[in-house]
């Protein structure tokens, strides 16, 4: 969990990164910018980094050959072991992400490089490096006096309340890589892989979130490819499986497999299948899963909009199922050649 209240914004130098299918070149800043102690846009600031690290994913840095390797990783390290380098360290960074960021799709934009004192990550106060990037500008309306007259103009400038790309590195877990956060919220397509996969390196790290969202996974996907309707499984047995398991997931603080096998799964050919296709899973996905660890609530909210509750009839009717499949009865109406859904329940809202 991460805690930035009192976090103190130590340093920060802005650079600007050209795009490079433009071959626009990177512009630096000659220092870092100086604040005074009580000056508003420090906490503006602080508000527009953070804020947007909702999540409790983390990453750690790594490299197929050594850790070293990993550009990120050293140059977090040179700052973390001596703050005097952080300037030197600010423009290989922005040189890094011009020389990664080939994809035409990827915008130029500012670079802002922070050093954060007074971090707390999951309990522990420790200092951070963040990098984050600002490609979009809005348009805003600037009301200002003149001769006694009110007049409208307009300014291009940055959205504080969204951050566009973003990381931030904790001093923490050195031998692992660091713990990392990370955050894109422009790329969706294939051109967004550049920021973790090239930029970063990171893998996920093998934690609580990490174990919970693995799992909720498999469950969704077991659905999806094997209980599904080729195996002549209703879509409300489906979705009733989905509620189950989520619900599961949603009282419990810790996960025990057979006590979800026993609740949720139930039916012991359905529990054998189930346990075929997590070996399956566990393989082909190559994500390791537990019989036994802690449930991130954090990682069931973020998991459970993927959960789709839908019963789609035709295009005419969409009826969301929530829970209670006893009160859910499928016929077929042989006067109408119709199938048809019955619907019980207690009271009206």
């Amino acid at each position: 969990m991460l805690e930035y209240s009192q976090v103190v914004l130590d340093q920060l130098v802005i650079h600007h990164i050209g795009s490079h299918s433009d071959a626009e070149d990177n512009l630096f800043s000659r220092s870092t910018v100086k604040f005074d102690d009580d000056n508003p846009v420090v906490d503006i600031l602080n508000n527009y980094f953070f804020k947007s690290f909702k999540n409790e994913a983390c990453f750690s840095f790594f490299h197929e050959d050594d850790l070293n390797n990993n550009v990120m990783y050293a140059l977090a390290t040179k700052v973390f072991n001596d703050a005097s380098l952080f300037y030197d360290a600010s423009v290989n960074i922005a040189n890094h992400l011009y020389d990664i960021s080939n994809h035409p799709m990827i915008k130029g934009g500012e670079l802002y490089i922070a050093y954060f004192r007074n971090c707390v990550i999951d309990g522990e106060v420790t200092d951070a490096l963040g990098v984050f990037k600002s490609e979009n500008k809005e348009t805003y309306l600037k009301i200002y006096l003149k001769e006694q007259n009110f007049e409208l103009g307009a300014e291009n400038g940055i959205n504080v309340k969204k951050l566009d790309k973003g990381c931030l590195i904790f001093k923490t877990e050195y031998e692992l890589g660091y713990k990392v956060m990370s955050v894109d919220n422009i790329n969706k397509g294939s051109e967004a892989q550049f920021w973790m996969n090239d930029f970063l390196r990171v893998k996920p790290r093998e934690d609580n979130y990490y174990f919970t969202n693995n799992y909720l996974k498999l469950c969704r996907d077991f659905v999806g490819d094997v209980f599904n309707s080729d195996n002549d499984v209703p879509r409300a047995d489906q979705i009733d499986m989905l509620n189950r398991s989520i619900d599961f997931f949603n009282k419990k603080n810790s996960f025990d497999e057979r006590e979800f096998e026993r609740d949720v799964i139930r039916q012991p050919e359905i529990v054998d299948a189930f346990n075929e296709y997590k070996n399956f899973f566990e393989t082909e996905k190559e994500l390791p899963l537990r019989s036994e660890f802690d449930i991130s609530k954090s990682a069931v909210k973020d998991e459970k909009r993927n959960f789709k509750s839908i019963l789609k009839l035709d295009k005419n009717f969409h009826v969301y199922v929530h829970g209670k499949r006893n009160y859910l009865e499928k016929g077929f109406d042989s006067q109408k050649g119709l199938n048809y859904y019955k619907l019980y329940f207690e009271v009206e809202h």
